[in-house]
């Protein structure tokens, strides 16, 4: 299965915030479309990732006070990126390697979509299942052997 099934399926909505907006901003966005990153873009070019983590390890810093923050202070700017002809088994290796949970789905210098660690789960589960349930059918199907 390669990258850009998963896009297609799950569709490709992109949520952007700036570098130079506040945390805050980016927080009420996040929590508005009930999503867990953002890509950072400046000036039409992607910049770098922000992410739940990044947000949460800047409330420990400052004890749970935002105020006027920048997204510029916190994210991530060289995020793992991924083409859609990726195979998603080499996109998950990655993405554990790196411990990432939010892959930006590039094509050159144009953004597609983004792919989180839940979209390539469900992808491999789905896949696994469908093969689980030909190799079931094959089996039952199995033509019984002469002289049993």
């Amino acid at each position: 299965m390669l990258v850009s099934e998963i896009l297609r399926i799950k569709g490709n909505a992109l949520f952007t915030t700036s570098p130079h907006g506040t945390v805050l901003e980016a927080v009420k966005v996040m929590a508005l479309h009930d999503i867990g990153s953002l890509v950072v873009m400046d000036h039409g070019q992607m910049v770098g990732m922000l992410t739940f983590a990044e947000v949460l390890q800047a409330l420990a810093q400052r004890q749970g006070r935002l105020g006027d923050f920048k997204v510029d202070d916190i994210y991530v700017r060289d995020p793992l990126t991924a083409t859609t002809g990726l195979d998603v088994m080499e996109l998950r290796r990655g993405m554990l390697e790196r411990h990432t949970r939010y892959v930006p789905v590039i094509d050159g210098a144009t953004l597609l979509g983004v792919v989180s660690f839940h979209d390539v789960a469900k992808a491999v589960y789905e896949e696994q299942s469908f093969e689980n349930r030909m190799l079931k059918s094959y089996i039952k199907s199995w033509p019984a052997e002469e002289g049993q």
